[in-house]
């Protein structure tokens, strides 16, 4: 991780749900390879799992992580994820699941990003297009 925000490339809030109260391995162990190799570094961690009789559990990436299945993960993290951020998440998330609430850092683009500011310039706009959306466009062009 880089020491000064001038240094980071850009920066994305992922919400990631799963079944039940751990985070599912397979897409843990995903997401850790993209940290291994250096694609995105994470800023932040939170999960979140709420029972079926709708009570709360939160554990922040300080705390014990393998109970719920993030040892993977485990990072020294900045607390950049808000209690606004974290609302949304609680108020979506249906008995019976679990989430996992990361900032990352999309390190692959750290070198652009500094060329961009070097430039003059900025990473003004970085949009996530919606999955169903860009299998819309796909088919309708083909």
């Amino acid at each position: 991780m880089t020491n000064t925000a001038a240094d980071v490339g850009p920066v994305a809030f992922l919400f990631l749900t799963f079944p039940g109260d751990r985070a599912d391995p397979a897409v843990i162990e995903s997401f850790r390879e993209l940290v291994e190799r250096g694609t995105v570094t994470i800023l932040d961690l939170v999960f979140l799992a709420k029972s079926e009789d709708g009570t709360l559990r939160q554990v922040e990436v300080d705390e014990e992580l393998d109970n719920v299945g993030l040892a993977a993960l485990s990072i020294e993290a900045k607390e950049l994820i808000s209690d606004e951020d974290l609302d949304v998440v609680r108020e979506s998330l249906e008995p019976g699941t679990s989430a996992v609430a990361l900032v990352y850092e999309q390190t692959w683009a750290r070198k652009l990003a500094a060329a961009s500011r070097e430039a003059g310039g900025e990473v003004a706009l970085h949009l996530h297009i919606p999955r169903d959306v860009v299998e819309a466009a796909i088919a309708a062009a083909t």
